[in-house]
């Protein structure tokens, strides 16, 4: 990059704090500013200190209400609604939304409104935006006219690809996707009463059903799947480490050596770094903090009377989401400089 890009973080939750700790330490970054309902001592604490990924290996210091960190010097700003930042003042180019809070475009737009030039949301929303983004699939669709887009979700990120990889070998005729996904921020430790029946009952106590819109995401940005995509999510008692069981009726029904192998051929071209492979026995916990979007489980393939395909692949719902966000913030970058 001929110059850095300014960042500013709506939101110091776990993808606030993995996007800052995935790149703080590239050249490229200037994170101009943070904003949370936590106070600086707080986010100071909870970005050095990480029950998940461990402890930074540098120093966070806290210089009055500014985090610094190497070469980064971060303003900590109190949180609030979407249009109470000047952003403009901070010279923010892109504000990363992460508080998972202002899902419609009306609500983002304030961003834009206070000074941001480009909104990233790290959820998928609830209306219509300028574009849906995922690596791997629709990057080079990008456009400089583009100010509110979506990462969408870890889930739908890892079922696109699966979709995409799949149809392209051996056609698609339609799927049904299980996400066994890790407990979440919003999941109550205790019985609670809430408005969601399930959702009320103890994240580490229960393995619950939950709705996922990561299907119908999936079927916006790749409308040929259209009718051909279901599914359901299991939030399950593990703090990190998910994976998402694809059964699919294909054109073409594979062999299980043929549909590893082409897998693998992805994971090693096309979609290297986006895509991982394995052929070891791994749980869960083992892909905490790998920063592909998804790692393929070349042991689990499984196939039915040569109908019915079972796939397997694993993410740290995490740490591989927010370094594509961050990949997101540089392929728009890189289209501003060479247009």
């Amino acid at each position: 990059m001929s110059k850095k890009i300014n960042i500013a973080l709506y939101g110091f939750g776990r993808i606030g704090r993995n996007i800052f700790r995935l790149g703080y330490d590239n050249p490229n970054y200037n994170f101009v500013a943070i904003s949370d309902f936590g106070s600086a001592e707080t986010l100071q604490y909870l970005l050095a200190r990480d029950s998940i990924h461990g402890a930074m290996e540098d120093s966070v210091e806290l210089d009055g209400n500014y985090l610094m960190i190497k070469d980064q010097r971060v303003r900590v700003i109190s949180g609030g609604e979407p249009g109470t930042i000047p952003w403009d003042a901070l010279q923010a180019d892109v504000v990363v939304d992460a508080t998972g809070r202002f899902l419609t475009r009306e609500k983002l737009a304030l961003h834009l409104e206070s000074g941001a030039k480009r909104v990233l949301l790290t959820r998928n929303p609830k209306n219509e935006i300028d574009r849906y983004v995922i690596p791997g699939i629709n990057e080079s669709s990008i456009s400089l006219s583009d100010e509110i887009i979506s990462t969408t979700s870890s889930t739908t990120q890892v079922l696109a690809l699966m979709v995409k990889m799949l149809d392209e070998t051996f056609g698609l005729q339609r799927a049904m996707m299980t996400t066994v996904h890790a407990y979440t921020a919003d999941q109550p430790l205790a019985d609670v009463a809430g408005a969601d029946l399930r959702r009320s009952r103890s994240a580490v106590e229960n393995i619950i059903p939950n709705t996922t819109q990561s299907p119908d995401l999936v079927q916006k940005i790749l409308p040929q799947f259209k009718g051909k995509i279901e599914g359901i999510a299991f939030n399950v008692p593990v703090p990190n480490g998910s994976c998402v069981d694809l059964t699919t009726e294909l054109d073409r029904t594979p062999t299980i050596e043929q549909t590893n192998q082409a897998i693998k051929e992805f994971s090693e071209n096309k979609l290297k770094g986006i895509v991982g492979y394995t052929s070891d026995p791994i749980v869960s916990s083992d892909v905490s903090g790998r920063e592909e979007t998804m790692v393929f489980d070349e042991k689990a393939t499984m196939i039915t009377k040569d109908a019915l395909l079972k796939t397997l692949c694993w993410y740290d719902n995490g740490w591989g989401f927010s370094k594509r966000i961050l990949e997101v913030v540089d392929a728009y970058a890189k289209l501003e400089e060479t247009s």
